[in-house]
């Protein structure tokens, strides 16, 4: 079974819409772990229906190198992001993983990726969801 963690900080919103759709498409063909940067975010990404879920830098740093897939936006590999809640030794972590990584183009840190178009959460996630259809024949 494909083991999928969810990455986000704040109030988990974009995290819970993954979370969200991954449910709607996979159903339980899949495992989701929910992990935010802090409680909040990890508590409104287990309402959107992951399997488990947990709070702050050691849960992160310990979780990503036990799953097949990360997703969330790129600010997750970005030291300091979040308003300071993505610390530097999760981004590490979450770089240096051996896991798979699909990241969201979201505009929330200052970093602009030329060449992609802006476009809206849902039109993201649904080519997300698609990418991991390919990728991984789920």
């Amino acid at each position: 079974m494909l083991k999928v963690a969810v990455i986000d900080g704040q109030g988990g919103g974009i995290g819970s819409f993954i979370i969200k759709s991954l449910r709607e498409t996979f159903g339980d063909k899949i495992e989701i772990v929910a992990l935010g940067t802090n409680a909040a975010a990890t508590a409104n990404m287990m309402k959107a229906k992951a399997n488990k879920g947990a709070s702050g830098e050691n849960a992160i740093i310990w979780n990503v190198k036990r799953v097949d897939l990360i997703l969330g936006p790129l600010s997750i590999i970005v030291a300091n992001a979040m308003m300071g809640e993505l610390t530097a030794a999760m981004a590490e972590a979450i770089g240096s993983s051996e896991a798979k990584k699909i990241l969201l183009p979201i505009n929330q840190e200052g970093i602009d990726i030329v060449g992609f178009l802006k476009e809206p959460l849902p039109h993201l996630v649904e080519k997300l969801i698609l990418h991991i259809k390919e990728e991984f024949n789920v």
